[in-house]
């Protein structure tokens, strides 16, 4: 993994590329999410995603965004419009707010992404008023936003830490939060799915930088 000071170019087909592969990743962990949103939430996680993803797939193979900016706002727009439940609003505004932050650029930097991704994520703290801790998607998007400054690496990994920390956790925000202790001892299934977005970023990443 090239560190951010000598990364991969960050174009439009880029973000097509990790739209595609989120598309792809859901597919695979949409049964899990499901388990996972089963226990603590309305067990639609995975197939709410699933919808959603595919119709963004659908949306960027009909359009051709001109910028890496334009192609996170149609993201955003579409899981907003087919998404059910409290998911497609969260991660609609954390796409569309990272996509306006880029603005029209044709290429941004992965310091200009992190930027960009940390605004996002402000948004999703504002609109479900959560916060770290709280047993949310925020719990795996936070950490990794702000090691995004470090590498894509170390955003993954990040990631990945934080929705397995969830599992301890008492969920303050969102349906889980009706179960009060119960919902100890499972791990959110939104954070879940915010690491599966962030883990292939850094797998487009790596790819490109190759």
């Amino acid at each position: 993994m090239t560190d951010q000071n000598d990364g991969p170019v960050l174009d439009t087909a880029f973000f097509r590329r990790w739209l595609a592969a989120m598309a792809a990743a859901v597919e695979r962990a949409a049964d899990r999410l499901t388990e996972l949103d089963s226990a603590i939430g309305d067990a639609d996680h995975g197939s709410n995603l699933q919808r959603g993803f595919r119709a963004v797939t659908t949306a960027l193979e009909k359009d051709v965004p001109a910028a890496p900016g334009a192609v996170l706002t149609l993201a955003g727009r579409q899981l907003i419009s087919t998404v059910g439940g409290a998911s497609g609003p969260l991660y609609g505004t954390l796409l569309r707010r990272a996509g306006k932050a880029l603005g029209d650029a044709a290429e941004v930097t992965p310091a200009e992404l992190a930027e960009a991704l940390r605004a996002g994520v402000a948004g999703v703290a504002q609109l479900g008023g959560a916060k770290t801790g709280d047993k949310t998607m925020l719990d795996a998007l936070e950490p990794a936003a702000e090691a995004l400054g470090t590498s894509f690496a170390a955003a993954a990994e990040a990631a990945e830490r934080g929705a397995l920390a969830t599992v301890p956790l008492l969920a303050r925000k969102g349906r889980a939060s009706y179960l009060g202790e119960r919902s100890i001892g499972h791990q959110d299934p939104g954070a879940t799915s915010s690491a599966l977005l962030i883990t292939t970023l850094a797998a487009t990443a790596e790819e490109a930088a190759r």
